[in-house]
């Protein structure tokens, strides 16, 4: 997995190609890239893109959409789409499923994400629930296009055949590769004529599930994209079944469902605390308002900030911590390795000293 440059990624305008209905309540969009542009938004297999507009009382709104599409060889113009699913209340997912229309414009963040797999050999394996589909059809049809010897097996689970997004996509590699890629659909709320019996992927049955398909000891990497529960659930059977956490990468889509652990409870903060953040090469100090994050602390000097859902979830905020301490309230972009290396997330974190400082450019 490879990580492209934090905190370097720009906004550009760019114009609807193409809108197409998936299901009910998911489209997918293509967006067409200028030739001027197009080494900018050159993306690897799993990355995303972050929307903006402005809403109806002149705010900003910002939402992370995987790119579904694959990475395009070196040498040809690259290929913009995402998948995007109505999400209740959601002013984004409602206005792109009932208003976005082709030759439209909208601001394009250019790739970022570290949820990603560059095409090698080996045996991979993705556990992936409703839209947590998007970034992993990305890496799927990449990587058996690109490596004659890789080997793909994709686990999804969906609640009905008919709310199953990029069902022709995930059909046309099966029939492409009948012999390297593998699929298993497990639908919640719909019994199917033949394959697996309806119900949720929880740990248990995963547990169960995974070593009747796969040798688990021996893929090379698990990719897990969805909601919190899945995620959760499909990371502890994986440890479970003695799986090392290096070859382990997640992706949270959802973590309002309930199923995510609150914030943690603040503890005892400085009085007066001070950051000093590097970005784009440019350096301020400034003083830390009490129970702002350390986002929103730069975003009063610097609207040029790096960040998209301020929820914890695309790790478009990620930062170096050079000196201090900080306390993050949740966490579910940023993989052990990542922590433990000191990295945070900007719009998580909260000064646990005195004097903090952060490095977007890292």
């Amino acid at each position: 997995m490879e990580s492209s440059a934090a905190g370097r990624a720009g906004f550009h305008p760019l114009r609807v190609s193409e809108v197409d209905r998936l299901t009910d309540d998911s489209v997918a969009v293509t967006f067409a890239v200028p030739p001027e542009l197009h080494e900018a938004y050159r993306h690897l297999p799993g990355q995303h893109l972050a929307l903006r507009r402005t809403g109806e009382q002149g705010e900003e709104i910002r939402r992370t959409y995987s790119i579904c599409a694959p990475a395009s060889p070196p040498g040809e113009p690259p290929v913009l789409r995402v998948g995007i699913r109505l999400v209740d209340g959601g002013s984004f997912s409602t206005y792109a499923l009932k208003e976005l229309a082709v030759g439209d414009l909208v601001e394009v963040m250019e790739p970022m994400g570290r949820f990603a797999l560059s095409p090698r050999p080996g045996h991979f394996a993705a556990v992936v629930g409703g839209s947590g589909i998007t970034p992993v059809l990305s890496m799927a049809a990449t990587l058996l296009a690109r490596e004659p010897e890789a080997r793909f097996c994709l686990i999804r689970s969906d609640r009905t055949a008919s709310s199953t997004m990029f069902l022709d996509e995930v059909a046309d590699l099966k029939d492409r590769h009948p012999d390297r890629f593998q699929l298993v659909t497990v639908l919640s709320r719909e019994e199917q004529q033949a394959g697996l019996p309806s119900g949720r992927l929880d740990q248990e049955r995963l547990a169960e599930l995974l070593p009747a398909l796969l040798p688990v000891d021996t893929i090379d990497g698990w990719f897990l994209c969805g909601p919190f529960g899945l995620v959760q659930g499909a990371e502890r059977a994986l440890r479970g079944l003695g799986v090392d956490r290096g070859r382990i990468h997640q992706e949270i889509f959802h973590v309002d469902d309930g199923s995510a652990p609150a914030p943690a409870p603040a503890a005892d903060a400085p009085a007066h605390a001070t950051l000093t953040a590097t970005l784009h090469g440019r350096s301020g100090t400034w003083p830390v308002e009490r129970g702002e994050t350390l986002l929103d602390t730069v975003l009063r000097a610097r609207a040029d900030a790096p960040y998209a859902c301020k929820g914890g979830v695309c790790g478009t905020c990620r930062a170096f911590l050079v000196g201090g301490e900080v306390r993050m309230d949740r966490n579910f972009a940023l993989e052990p390795e990542e922590t433990e290396a000191g990295y945070v997330l900007a719009c998580q974190s909260h000064p646990a000293t005195a004097d903090v400082e952060l490095d977007f450019d890292r």
